[in-house]
């Protein structure tokens, strides 16, 4: 059977091999806000970068374009639903961007499709839930080029989220500081970082390469 995972931030559904641990699809106004983009992608170090970002679940792109703005690279879109990327594609057009790549595919069965240390940030955000979670920063650690970041959201750990993993394997912080280090990250201080209204977050670095 399949497995549904959470993507965009909790809600693209990736369907692997067995079926999946609680993810769903709000309406996209109501997803919506559940999130200040700006301020999220400001206190994950996403700014005025140089190089290209991977997303890791676009669904709805309530990042993407964000993010998209902040880059002089492009922003590789994943998602395995096809609505999501169709969705997007439109959205991008609409807005005249021209550095989003919407691509459909399931990143944790397949990878990105990327080239070893060719990104400059990558985003897993509400997704490190997952079983699949070291598979995942695994393929990240191999496309961030040596110094490149890594931007983690989830949910806070707060039964009183209005979405959200239910709390049995929801993530606390100090869980995902120790999946990120043990897969080969370093921490960026302060470490924990707020991301009102519902969320946590944290930047990692990839080391960079010896001399």
């Amino acid at each position: 059977m399949n497995r549904t995972l959470s993507g965009q931030f909790g809600v693209t559904r990736l369907y692997l091999q067995m079926k999946a641990r609680e993810s769903g699809m709000p309406d996209e106004s109501l997803w919506a806000s559940f999130f200040q983009p700006e301020l999220i992608l400001d206190r994950l170090l996403l700014r005025e970068l140089v190089g290209d970002v991977v997303e890791f679940g676009c669904g709805y792109g309530t990042f993407t374009l964000p993010a998209a703005r902040r880059t002089t690279g492009v922003v590789h879109a994943l998602d395995i639903e096809p609505e999501m990327v169709t969705g997007l594609a439109a959205k991008i057009k609409a807005a005249r961007c021209d550095n989003v790549r919407p691509i459909r595919r399931d990143f944790v069965a397949h990878g990105t499709g990327l080239r070893d240390d060719s990104i400059a940030y990558a985003m897993l955000f509400n997704i490190l839930h997952a079983e699949e979670s070291p598979s995942m920063l695994a393929e990240v650690l191999r496309v961030l080029a040596p110094g490149g970041l890594l931007g983690v959201m989830h949910w806070n750990y707060d039964p009183a989220t209005p979405r959200g993993p239910s709390m049995s394997i929801r993530p606390r912080p100090e869980q995902l500081m120790t999946r990120a280090t043990a897969a080969g990250f370093n921490i960026i201080e302060p470490g924990l970082i707020d991301l009102p209204p519902w969320h946590y977050g944290m930047v990692f670095r990839k080391p960079a390469a010896e001399l």
